[in-house]
């Protein structure tokens, strides 16, 4: 039976903390889905189709590894883990606030169905303080995000701050 693993986010944009938790997570399953959150309440720059287009960019060269599926979701995340067959999800972990957050977040999630484990796997210190919020307030100020993101969602990133 293959192990299924389910990383979601909103990756709006993905940055290379994400990219790094993506990379170690395809060394745990033999599938990982990558659910793009629908959360316009958090208004993002890249729409949903763009956000899906770079994940399965800046994830193709990992396939070799595991199957890597992109897939939006909206509602429960417990719901779309069962839908996708997700055994497992997989977090990722950057400070004492992570952890609080996704203490309380997994607790939950247990109490709607036992049957999923989640894993947290810490960021690399490198990427430790690099979040999405954060790349995007340094592009709109006219910042260098280049340590934080690849060249193509850089690129993508720029068009949008400029555009």
């Amino acid at each position: 039976m293959a192990r299924v693993g389910l990383y979601p986010g909103t990756f709006d944009p993905i940055h290379n903390g994400h990219t790094d938790i993506i990379g170690r997570a395809v060394k745990l399953v033999d599938r990982l889905v990558i659910g793009v959150a629908i959360n316009a309440g958090k208004g993002p720059l890249f729409d949903l189709e763009e956000r899906v287009a770079i994940l399965r960019a800046e994830t193709q060269h990992l396939e070799s590894r595991a199957e890597i599926v992109v897939q939006p979701f909206q509602g429960l995340l417990m719901h779309f883990a069962r839908e996708v067959g997700a055994g497992i999800i997989v977090r990722g972990l950057r400070a004492v606030a992570d952890f609080e957050y996704e203490f309380q977040m997994t607790a939950m999630n247990q109490q709607l169905d036992r049957e999923v484990e989640t894993v947290f796997l810490m960021a690399d210190p490198r990427h430790q303080a690099i979040s999405s919020k954060l790349v995007k307030e340094i592009a709109h100020l006219g910042g260098d995000v280049a340590k934080f993101v690849s060249p193509r969602v850089k690129d993508a990133l720029m068009a949008k701050v400029d555009g």
